[in-house]
């Protein structure tokens, strides 16, 4: 299918007025060695009837141009810290890259499913970064008009400089300046990155507090097995199958437990069919990682605007045979309280240990899911109406909740898993009660 997408033009968009010029470091959060890469966004838009390519291609550039003011460190570039650890952004106006390109094959129907092969769609962000520190823009835009008319939007950011909420405020400000609804981003951009900073004086971690930088035995070849033959996969999940996901772990969990959230309970329901779809030995310890928003659990609080990492990993622990044979109930309880175990003690932990060492969490075990269903990534309009599809340029290994045109309250599970595991794990995700 690469030759499917054909490229008009690349341009290096600069910002439309004068931005200040020097170097911002980043945070110990932001540096961390596994956040060293492009987050990729995929939305796609319907035709429209009086949808202008030339004139749509002028407004992106346009409102690009007019976005990187305010959020210039967009238009900067990261590298590694010359003086000690950590990253910094050089910050001289260099610009973004805006990409038009064209399909002769695509069309509005092929995101109706998931895509075929996990690369599938590549080709919707053409400008691939594998090394995020070797003087590429962190922010990447392309367009591609599909055969039909409609427009598939890929957007790479640099995860280094933001983290999901950062870049979907971005987004937001990015297209509302596209649609011509205001000039102005609210919330206003905050960097205060020193407020992630650790005391001067730090009283080292100890990694065994922090689970989701602690290594399990690998009892069966994990990686080969998780990663070999991988076959995209999705499935939605509406208010009413999310009730019912609450329903059987509330009457299944312990007395006086309070009551689970959509994510505890999807998040739970997912690892375990995973799991026991993957038929990993009884006794391999497997983890679930996923991030928790920190803005409100640090003390003091981030400002509003603070668009940089401001997350860590949860890390639920259990054994494959826990997953199978103690229930929804159990699982959604050890989810819960990974997340509840994530407050300002736990994260300024991880600031330091990440300040102090080349921590980082490893994959042996491990389930990564990651939330973009409440980002607000279904409202990037773009001038061009709500997209009808959101999610990655790449569908792999790692667990994607996403949102559901329409259907506020429904969220869309992708992960990619091996080809001969996927009819298991799509029956034991559509039954709850096995």
């Amino acid at each position: 299918m690469e030759s499917s997408v054909r490229i008009k033009e690349a341009v290096v968009v600069t910002p439309s007025d004068p931005t200040p010029s020097g170097v911002l470091l980043l945070s110990p959060l932001d540096s961390q060695l596994f956040l060293r890469f492009t987050i990729e966004y995929l939305l796609v838009y319907r035709p429209g009837p009086g949808l202008d390519q030339v004139a749509t291609v002028a407004r992106l550039k346009d409102a690009l141009a007019k976005a990187l003011v305010p959020y210039y460190p967009f238009a900067g570039r990261v590298r590694a810290r010359p003086d000690g650890p950590g990253l910094e952004v050089v910050c001289r106006a260099q610009g973004a890259v805006f990409i038009e390109a064209f399909s002769d094959r695509y069309t509005l129907n092929d995101f109706e499913r998931a895509p075929k092969t996990v690369t599938h769609w590549r080709k919707l962000l053409s400008l691939y970064v594998p090394d995020v520190l070797k003087g590429s823009p962190p922010l990447v835009v392309q367009i591609t008009w599909l055969a039909d008319g409609a427009a598939a939007v890929g957007v790479g950011i640099n995860h280094c400089i933001c983290d999901g909420i950062g870049s979907a405020e971005f987004l937001n400000y990015f297209s509302d300046l596209a649609s011509g609804k205001r000039s102005d981003p609210k919330p206003k951009p905050v960097w205060d990155r020193h407020l992630l900073l650790p005391p001067a004086k730090m009283t080292r971690s100890n990694p065994a507090i922090l689970p989701e930088f602690n290594r399990v035995p690998d009892l069966c070849g994990f990686m080969n097995r998780v990663t070999s033959g991988l076959k995209p996969t999705c499935i939605v999940f509406d208010k009413r199958r999310l009730n019912e996901l609450k329903s059987i772990a509330q009457c299944a969990s312990q007395p006086g437990e309070s009551l689970f959230t959509s994510f505890e309970v999807l998040a739970a329901h997912v690892w375990r069919s995973w799991a026991r779809a993957l038929g990993f030995p009884a006794n391999q310890k497997l983890k679930l990682l996923f991030s928790v928003n920190v803005r409100n659990r640090v003390k003091p609080g981030l400002p509003e605007g603070y668009y940089g990492n401001a997350f860590v990993l949860g890390c639920a622990q259990s054994s494959a045979r826990e997953l199978a044979e103690k229930g929804m109930g159990h699982v959604a309880s050890v989810v819960k309280r990974a997340k509840e175990k994530v407050d300002n003690a736990h994260v300024r932990s991880v600031a330091e240990l990440v300040s102090e060492s080349k921590a980082s969490p490893d994959s042996v075990g491990v389930l990564i899911v990651s939330q973009w269903s409440r980002l607000g990534l279904e409202r990037v309009e773009l001038g061009m109406g709500k997209p009808v599809h959101v999610g990655p340029i790449c569908c792999d290994r790692y667990c994607l909740f996403l949102p559901v045109r329409d259907q506020s309250e429904s969220v869309k599970v992708a992960v990619a898993v091996p080809t001969a595991a996927v009819d298991s794990y799509h029956r034991f995700l559509r039954d709850s009660h096995l």
